[in-house]
This record gives structure tokens, sequence and C-alpha cells, in this order.
């Protein structure tokens, strides 16, 4: 898990401008994710791909104890800096990598083949090193036609405090050997499964240095033209323990413990099929798994795309357009800053399994939560079968009327038995999914308000789809809530109150001309507190507002547009 604001520094010395020769070493991979194979051929020897039957085996062989060898074993190649060692078969990233790649071979071998492995080689300049190899496994799909692939992934590298350290220890536990090995269980416990959809178990190299390893591995889709739905990035999901430091939205404080959450980061706001894919995983969770579980997980929607100047694997994607999203630790130890008085794990030599409490030479007392890893890699496979055994996502046109209400009418796929109505107004979160076996509908939503709607279809056996995109709509009756004669709708900041940011929207009612636009938040004394730059040029246009952990209060924010203030609205935080 990096930090942005080193890559500036970095960049021009120590890496090369663009990755080239970007290839999977092993073509038949390549084909798969194309769609370009008989299923045939990857049949397995017991078909099991009814979803509870799926859901069920997630959720039962996902284990605590082989997470734990794992990370073990990771912690064993001492440095996994993207420029450390690639000749010796025991210390380095070249002998992490390769022992990857081992396993998920070992695993295909235990599951009729059907599990094809590969590198994905580029050539970059990345620490004094040329070139470099993600590592990933492809599970193919039953459906050739709609060949799109759901990734998992997680980062295998690991850094000290310089960046391109490669004699140091670091075995970077909490980060993010815990992404690595649920990467690793979940090829291991869904290979026994049959899926509509292929699916992509991948180890990326370079996210400490600037994410290169998944632009490298978003660029080769773009290029190849390989169709990706969805990407579930896994960086720092392992560690319960909060840091003295650690980036917003952050931990409450030093050495609180949360073992029971969950973060989901995306991109986005309004329209976003990155919050659209975070609310598809949660939904799937709520619906699919929660009766399942003897420890309930509470899955957190953020507003933000990662913490507070950091980033992670997903954001190449959906720089690319592909739904991308980051499962991180409600808690974790440090924000990476490493300066003066930096007493934190994160990105140092202390990023460990944990310390021998009573000098009898066994760790006894652990940093990472082998049972709360593996929680969070059920809620993973799950949401990822489910978005794999799904039919394909409908398209819709929405109408206001009075009541008031809405109409709903499915524009595409409208093949299906049933479909379902997704409906938010000022969370992260939908207030309410309908249910219609109609493909007109209409729906009266609980409270006045601007809605933001979606839709999934619904096959014959009951799952549903990704959902689509979007539609913003204010009911007709609630003329409190319109400006018709405003060309610019300041709307409710959202989510009021939720995490340490908040997203504001303006919507542009009609096209018009102007030179600048900001909003300018006040505290209750009226003392501007920030100012964002914020374009007018979409439908709908988005900033986001961090406003810090805890923060209580009262607040305004108002849209000026060349100087002059448009309209004011109120925020309040209570967290």
């Amino acid at each position: 898990m990096n930090n942005l604001i080193t890559f500036v520094f970095v960049f021009i010395a120590s890496y090369g401008f663009c990755q080239t020769n970007i290839i999977s070493t092993n073509p038949l991979a390549e084909q798969i994710m194309l769609g370009n194979y008989s299923p045939s051929s990857f049949v397995s020897s017991n078909v099991i791909n009814h979803h509870d039957s799926i859901i069920q085996g997630i959720n039962n062989n996902v284990n605590s104890d082989s997470l734990k060898s794992y990370i073990f074993k990771l912690a064993t190649f001492k440095n996994r800096n993207t420029g450390a060692d690639t000749n010796s078969t025991s210390i380095g990233i070249g002998a992490a990598r390769k022992w990857v790649y081992s396993r998920f071979q070992q695993i295909s071998t235990n599951n009729d083949n059907r599990l094809i492995s590969s590198y994905l080689q580029f050539d970059q300049l990345i620490c004094g090193v040329n070139q470099h190899r993600n590592t990933f496994a492809v599970l193919p799909g039953t459906d050739t036609i709609d060949n799109k692939i759901i990734i998992i992934e997680g980062h295998i590298d690991s850094r000290c405090t310089g960046v391109c350290d490669t004699a140091c220890v670091a075995e970077g536990i909490e980060d993010n050997a815990s992404g690595t090995a649920l990467v690793l269980e979940l090829a291991r416990v869904m290979s026994k499964y049959t899926y509509k959809n292929t699916i992509v178990f991948m180890a990326t190299i370079g996210e400490e240095q600037g994410l290169y390893g998944a632009n490298a591995f978003a660029e080769y889709a773009i290029n190849q033209g390989i169709q990706i739905e969805a990407v579930l990035n896994n960086d720092v999901i392992g560690g319960v323990i909060c840091g003295q430091t650690s980036s917003p939205p952050s931990c409450p404080g030093l050495n609180d413990i949360d073992s029971l959450q969950v973060r989901l980061f995306s991109s986005g706001g309004f329209n976003s099929k990155n919050k659209q894919l975070a609310r598809f995983l949660k939904l799937e969770y709520k619906e699919e798994l929660l009766q399942q579980v003897t420890v309930p997980m509470m899955l957190t929607i953020m507003s933000a795309e990662d913490r507070t100047g950091r980033g992670g694997d997903h954001i190449p994607f959906r720089q690319r357009g592909f739904a991308a999203m980051r499962f991180t630790s409600a808690n974790e130890h440090g924000d990476a800053s490493n300066g003066v008085g930096y007493t934190d794990r994160q990105h140092t030599s202390n990023d460990i399994i944990g310390i021998d409490t009573n000098s009898d030479l066994i760790i006894d007392s652990f940093y990472v939560d082998f049972n709360y890893l593996g929680r969070n890699a059920v809620i993973n496979g799950v949401g990822a079968a489910m978005s794999a055994i799904g039919p394909l996502s409908p398209d819709l046109t929405l109408t206001a009327i009075g009541g008031p209400g809405l109409i709903v009418n499915i524009t595409n796929q409208t093949q299906y038995p049933q479909y379902r109505i997704a409906v938010r107004t000022t969370v992260n979160d939908w207030d309410s999914v309908y249910t219609t076996n109609s493909l007109v509908d209409t729906i009266y939503p609980p409270s006045a308000g601007i809605y933001f709607v979606s839709v999934a279809s619904v096959d014959s056996l009951g799952i549903e789809s990704l959902f689509s995109r979007e539609i913003l709509e204010t009911p007709t009756g609630i003329n409190d809530l319109k400006q018709e004669n405003n060309p610019f709708e300041l709307l409710q900041n959202r989510p009021n109150p939720f995490d340490e940011v908040t997203i504001i929207s303006v919507k542009t009612n009609n096209k018009t001309l102007y030179h600048e636009a900001f909003i300018i938040i006040r505290d209750i004394q009226g003392k501007i507190v920030k100012e964002l730059p914020i374009s007018l040029h979409n439908e709908i246009n988005e900033v986001t507002y961090e406003h810090g952990y805890g923060k209580v209060g009262v607040y305004s924010y108002s849209l000026i547009v060349d100087g002059k203030i448009m309209t004011t609205k109120q925020m309040i935080f209570a967290n």
C-alpha cells in the first residue's frame, strides 16, 4: 500500500517512463481471458455450479490455518521489494513469485488441471531492475460469448522506509502478505467450483513504487481486448490493530482493535461503476452469506477511492474504465510517513507476523488476525462468485410522476423473469432494493428527496447481475427541491454524516458559460475552512471534502460561480 506523495520524488530518479513488452508467458492463459477456448477442455470431474453450493463451499472451506501458513512462508523471503533478488531460490522477490506460481500449479493439479498459471511480464526500469512479473492464474468459465473476467488481486511486493531498499528485512506482513495470502486461499477454494465467467487470481508487483504491476495488467487488457467485469483489490486486509498514525479515513487511536469491520474503497459518487460494484458486494454479503456466518462483519462503503494521500492497485483499472474497488482493514498500523518519531509498523522492518511474548522462540502474539483475514476472504470469494455466475446487466429509463413516484422502465436485457431496482438518497449505500416481475414498474420511495436509481437482472435461479448505471430523478411535487431558474442546482452532501469524506454535488440544469466555480465550506462562525474548485460541465458534478475523523458540528457549503453565491446548504457531522 504505497504513499502517493512519494511518487513524484522517486519516479524520475528510479523508474522508466512507460511499460513495454507486456506479455503473458503462457499463451493459453491469454486465450482463455479472450474467450478463445473450448469450455469442454476444462470441465471439472465433479461439476459444482449451483450458487448455494458455491457460497456454502467458500464459507466452509476458507481456512485460517491455510492463510497463516501462506503468510509464514511469505515472511521467509525476507525482502520482497520490486527491485530485490530474482536469482535466489530462497529470498527476494524472484523466489517469492516463483513460490506463488508453484502454489497455483499445485492447486491446479488438485482440481483437474483447470487453473492455468502464468506470469505477466513487462519491461520497465524500477529500482534498478528492467524486467518484472506479476503472477496470475486463470480459472476458465463456461461462457465464451459473455467472456468478461473477474479479477481478485493483491500485491506481493514489500518495502521498508526506502522505496528501493533491497537490503533491509521487509517481511511486509500486513502490507501486503495478507492480501497475497487471501488471493492464494481463494484460488485454492474457488477452483473446486464452476462459474459462467472466468476468474483471475493475481499477485501484482511494483505497487509500492507506483502501482506498476496493476498498471501493466490494465494496459495489457486494453491492448489485447480483454474485457474486465470487476476488480477486487485486497491491500492491508488482515491486521486489526490501530497504529499511532494512519491515513484518513483513520482508525480511532493507538491499539484500538477492530476485527468486525472491513472498508470498501472505490472511486466516484453519482453513476460510478466502482461504487456500484462495492454496493453489489455488500448486497451479496447481506443476502447470500450473512445467515451462514458465525461472526457477522460490517462492510463499510467509504466515500473516497482510497485513504487520504494513498493509493492501491484498483486505481489503474478504474483509470481505464473498468469497475474496480479495494478491500482494506478497518484498522491499519501507520500512515507510511516514516518521518522523525514514526513508530508504527507499516513500511518498516517491523511489519512482521508478531512477537514471542514468553521467550520460547515461538511467536504467540500475532499482528495479523487470521480468522479476520479468513472472513474477508469469504466476503471477496462470495462476491466474486456471484458476479461470475450472474446474468447480464440491464439498462433503464426513469420518469418522475406525482405522488411522488418513479416509473422504472427496463430497456435492455429484457429476457429475464425478474429485476431488482436499487434506490439511494444521501448515503453511499442503497436505501431500498425492490424486486419486480415487470419490465415497467412504479415505485414510491419512502421519503421525499432526490433519488439515484439503478437496476439489475435476476435469472431463473434468483441470481442478480451487477447493477446498471445510475439515473438521478426528483419526483414531481417536491417543489422545494427544484431550482428550475437556477442553471446550477446544489444538492445535499452525502453521506451526511458518515465517514471522513463527504461528496458535494452540483446538478447542471442547463448549459451555461462561466469562468470559474468553487464550493466554499464555512464553520458555524462563518469562517472559511475549505475552498474546492469544481467543474460544472456534466449533468452531475462532484467534489469530495475530507472533513476528518471525529468531526462534529454544523457547517455550510455554498456554490460560488464567477464570484456570485448561487445557493447554500448545511451539513451536519456527528461521527
